[in-house]
């Protein structure tokens, strides 16, 4: 199903991370303004998912009450594991998505999060068959599936299901070669087997857009005037067989920057990977919790705690030491459950994508920090 790739690489619009007033709402002006912005700059794809938030009901506002149909492409997602009980519930999501954002039929609609015990629930509520029947009725355009996994259940879903037309992939240079993701040997199997891909997660969730110091000096170092985006996305613009690089954008600044770089886009070289290896095994010195504060794990948590913020407890911890963490430790805390009041339960570990080992970090974080 190579045709839904591109010839030259685009930048897609990942609607996780929307600018937010002080109320924690969505500030829909600011993101009237950044989608005018990337569709003015010949952007089409827009990212969104029931489990993000309000971002459905934000892009009706913002995209879809604004521009004619045609002028873009939109692609949504069914999460059965996080809180379905039924099949029936698995697919009113659908229903409720298509309702939220108003916009007709989706251009692309994926199961969402593939892997480990959310496989499982996908099968048991016959999500496979449900996005096969909405293409026939003409609902969806194209069907694929997202996963945050190795390159062995990639492989292991594609032959499964062999009638999926594409997939959404973490890959960014931090995870190329290393990690449950494995970015490159993932790029590899869907190659292998023609499902062009949707990049998620270029700068990692921020990571590599705000890189510690030690590897933002190797960026600077062989080029001082790219920023650490800049390299981040360069590197996945440069893969072949993509459809688009999705960039969870939250402020205008992003997107101006963000544009910039697509449309200023040149391939890397093979000097430049070589900077980003080195700069990708420095970065594998400092951090050893892959956290991208997706907020998946928490969905379902009930305690009630903050485990996004505690995953950055432990970064900043190493990055910049205990004090530091100590303040974002209780700014994390406020009004959340603490880490020790953990029960242990592992809801957060079955919904985690990057496959951390969650309660042990909380456990840390409690003997750390109260």
């Amino acid at each position: 199903m190579a045709y839904l790739a591109e010839d030259t690489p685009k930048l897609g619009f990942g609607l996780m991370r929307l600018p937010k007033n002080e109320d924690g709402t969505t500030n829909i002006e600011e993101l009237k303004t950044m989608v005018d912005a990337f569709m003015t700059a010949g952007g089409t794809y827009f990212d969104t998912a029931r489990i993000y938030g309000t971002s459905e009901a934000d892009i009706k506002k913002a995209l879809v009450d604004r521009y004619p149909r045609e002028s873009y492409t939109l692609a949504s997602k069914i999460t059965p594991w996080a809180g379905c009980t039924t099949a029936e519930e698995a697919r009113a999501q659908f229903d409720t998505s298509l309702a939220e954002t108003g916009a007709g039929y989706f251009d692309y609609y994926l199961v969402h999060n593939v892997g480990d015990k959310r496989t499982l629930v996908h099968d048991k509520f016959g999500t496979w068959e449900f996005v096969q029947e909405l293409k026939a009725a003409g609902k969806v355009k194209h069907i694929g599936f997202s996963l945050h996994d190795s390159a062995a259940v990639l492989e292991q879903t594609i032959l499964a299901h062999r009638e999926l037309e594409f997939v959404q992939l973490q890959v960014n240079y931090a995870d190329w070669e290393v990690g449950n993701t494995q970015s490159r040997k993932c790029m590899e199997v869907a190659a292998k087997y023609g499902l062009p891909v949707v990049i998620m997660e270029p700068v990692r969730g921020g990571v590599l857009a705000n890189p510690p110091q030690a590897v933002a000096n190797i960026l600077a170092q062989a080029n001082p005037e790219s920023t650490p985006v800049e390299w981040a996305l360069r590197f996945c613009m440069s893969l072949p067989n993509l459809i688009t690089v999705l960039s969870g954008m939250s402020t205008q600044e992003q997107m101006e920057q963000n544009l910039q770089t697509w449309k200023n886009f040149q391939p890397l070289s093979n000097e430049e990977h070589e900077v980003l290896k080195n700069a990708q095994a420095k970065l594998a010195e400092i951090m050893d919790n892959p956290c991208t504060n997706c907020h998946y794990c928490m969905k379902n948590c009930p305690m009630d705690i903050n485990i996004s913020a505690m995953m950055k407890v432990l970064n900043i911890r190493n990055l910049y030491g205990q004090k530091k963490a100590g303040g974002e430790y209780r700014f994390g805390t406020n009004g959340f459950a603490k880490p020790a009041d953990c029960i242990s339960c592992g809801q957060c570990e079955d919904a985690c994508p990057q496959h951390i080992a969650i309660r042990e970090k909380l456990e840390e974080v409690a003997q750390q920090f109260g």
